[in-house]
């Protein structure tokens, strides 16, 4: 209805201003309806019909059965805000709260985005200026080599062949190649971006991203400590709002929650070139290779063929997924056990997945 309105109404505006017409008579087309947010502090949550999008009604069932099958406890789709399809599989629902293992990755990376803007940090300087020297089994000079935006990149050069590759004490972090000579997937120097921001911002990490990025959107959820990881744990529902955020590039609705786009770039696009698929802890569709956890191998090809090139993403083990799709106004989040194989990011379930994703929405 609101198109027809649209369209009529430039047909009388052409009508009375002498609008001239190409030779396919071509009207404009009207722009796309603007992102929802759903409110603060409430279950309310716009919907959208798959017949109202024009999508495909029949895959969904498969959708849902390939998604049981494959041990999904939660899986939630938004179109421009609104919820088309969510969906709870045995006793989980949408109160209850799953961990996100490395998807929670983003969360830091936004976050440390933020205590940039605001002048706690800055990316090239070292990471030991936030959280003091000796933090690792390197040298004074060679610590000092390693800078914060390496800790985001994977490219510090520690070595993640390591006996425990999440082992945060200094005799594990041990010195196996220069700063940005080679790409690791190591967990533990992520996992010291928490030390990092709480030195930088002087407030616990968890109590800054609660202020700063959590509380603002309306999540829910918390940090919890386990062995040497700390791990985010949220519904559902938080894990979408929080891809709602990113789809808007860190604004929600008439809220900046991340006042730098050129931050909000660098960290969803290629950061550095031993792994064109990562930026700031998120990964990355559409390069022309891609690197995994757990091996130094380099692979040819796009990181999910099935899903469109835009795709950012936030991966964690045992197939937690965020998917953002700026070109489609897609999140997708994926909440259970390991479909497949027990990786610590991309796995085969996520092209399997998309598979049957595109069925529904093409």
């Amino acid at each position: 209805m609101k198109t027809q309105l649209f369209i009529s109404g430039l047909f009388l505006i052409c009508s009375l201003m002498g609008c001239s017409k190409g030779n396919d008579d071509q009207i404009p087309i009207p722009p796309e309806e603007a992102l929802y947010f759903p409110p603060l502090n409430s279950d309310e949550w716009k919907t959208v019909s798959l017949e109202e999008l024009d999508w495909n009604s029949n895959a969904e069932q498969p959708l849902y059965d390939f998604l049981e099958t494959n041990k999904t406890e939660a899986f939630i789709l938004l179109k421009d805000g609104k919820i088309v399809l969510e969906k709870y599989f045995g006793s989980f629902n949408a109160t209850k709260n799953h961990s996100w293992n490395s998807a929670a990755k983003t969360l830091t990376a936004f976050t440390v985005g933020i205590a940039q803007k605001e002048g706690h940090l800055a990316l090239d300087h070292p990471s030991s200026d936030y959280m003091g020297t000796g933090w690792s089994s390197l040298s004074p000079a060679q610590e000092a080599q390693i800078t914060v935006k390496n800790h985001l990149t994977m490219t510090t050069g520690l070595d993640y062949t390591v006996e425990n590759n999440f082992c945060t004490d200094a005799e594990c972090l041990i010195y196996k190649d220069d700063p940005n000579s080679f790409w690791y997937y190591h967990n533990a120097t992520y996992t010291l971006l928490d030390n990092i921001l709480s030195g930088a911002v002087d407030q616990e990490y968890k109590e800054y991203f609660n202020n700063k990025v959590r509380d603002k959107i309306g999540m829910q959820g918390s940090w919890v400590k386990t062995g040497y990881l700390n791990l985010y744990f949220s519904n559902a529902r938080s894990m979408a709002r929080f891809g709602l955020l990113n789809l808007n590039k860190g604004i929600w609705g008439e809220t900046v929650i991340l006042d730098d786009p050129n931050y909000f770039t660098n960290m969803t696009t290629t950061s550095q070139e031993l792994n064109k698929s990562y930026g700031y802890l998120w990964w990355l569709n559409g390069k022309s290779s891609f690197r995994l956890p757990g091996t130094e191998e380099l692979y040819p090809g796009k990181l999910i063929p099935n899903a469109p090139d835009d795709l950012i993403a936030g991966l964690g083990a045992f197939d937690q997924k965020l998917y953002v799709v700026p070109s489609k106004g897609l999140v997708i989040i994926r909440m259970g056990d390991s479909a497949n194989e027990d990786e610590l990011g991309p796995s085969t379930f996520d092209n399997d997945l998309w598979g049957k994703i595109n069925a529904v929405i093409n």
